[in-house]
């Protein structure tokens, strides 16, 4: 695969508002509420539910373990990846360095090597006034700029369990368009389990657009909850999703 860079994408800061994660980008007034923060802020009620009855069954400690362990492996694999797309080679012979660099490979085999040209790894991207947040990678393909996202996970997903995902690559979508005129149309998840299971999932077409305006409105419900706040969320008479 080739970088391409035919976008010049922001920097950015990341800042912790009242203990949400906001990004400060070049060119905004205000600190923006990321992408994964109105989707954890608008988690909906039985979400919310599933989650307290997880962590109930199997005790705080161990769950508090399990999430650790999967951000770290997370973090390890992603940059991995990162380093691989650049030409670099990253070194980390702790266990779960190991068994990051091996998930990071399968999902080069198996998904990321289809990708023909990439324009963008962790790129900030932003919808003016309203969100923020990082691309793992905007890339070609299958011949389609995409939207591209690496996850790591415990063991594998059903497509229904993972609808925020869904919705954040739609997010993403929209905001890459808005600030630089594109037409995204689609997204790919590129998953790895902890045991090197590889799956991937594709939205396009009215799945996507379905997910552009369930995203929009947890993004009105997000700054309903905000009385003071005076954005103005585009909907289906305002901004072309």
């Amino acid at each position: 695969m080739k970088v391409v860079n035919k976008y010049i994408y922001p920097t950015s800061t990341r800042a912790e508002i009242e203990g949400l994660r906001h990004y400060t980008v070049d060119g905004e007034e205000k600190p923006l509420p990321s992408v994964t923060t109105i989707l954890g802020k608008t988690q909906p009620k039985e979400k919310q539910e599933s989650l307290a009855r997880w962590r109930e069954r199997i005790g705080t400690r161990e769950a508090e373990k399990i999430t650790r362990d999967a951000a770290i492996r997370g973090t390890a694999m992603h940059k991995y990846l990162e380093d691989l797309i650049q030409g670099e080679r990253s070194l980390d012979l702790s266990g779960i360095g190991l068994q990051a660099q091996k998930m990071a490979e399968v999902i080069v085999d198996r998904g990321l090597n289809r990708c023909s040209e990439v324009n963008g790894i962790e790129a900030v991207l932003y919808y003016p006034g309203l969100y923020a947040g990082s691309c793992d990678l905007i890339g070609q393909i299958d011949g389609k700029l995409s939207i591209i996202d690496f996850k790591q996970t415990n063991k594998p997903k059903r497509r229904e369990w993972i609808g925020d995902y869904f919705l954040q690559m739609a997010a993403y979508g929209m905001a890459h368009d808005a600030v630089y005129g594109t037409a995204i149309e689609q997204g790919v998840i590129m998953m790895c389990s902890k045991d090197c299971i590889y799956q991937e999932f594709l939205i396009e077409g009215e799945e996507y657009r379905n997910a552009k305006h369930g995203f929009l409105k947890r993004l009105d419900e997000f700054y309903s909850l905000d009385n003071n706040s005076d954005a103005v969320v585009p909907g289906d008479g305002g901004a072309e999703v």
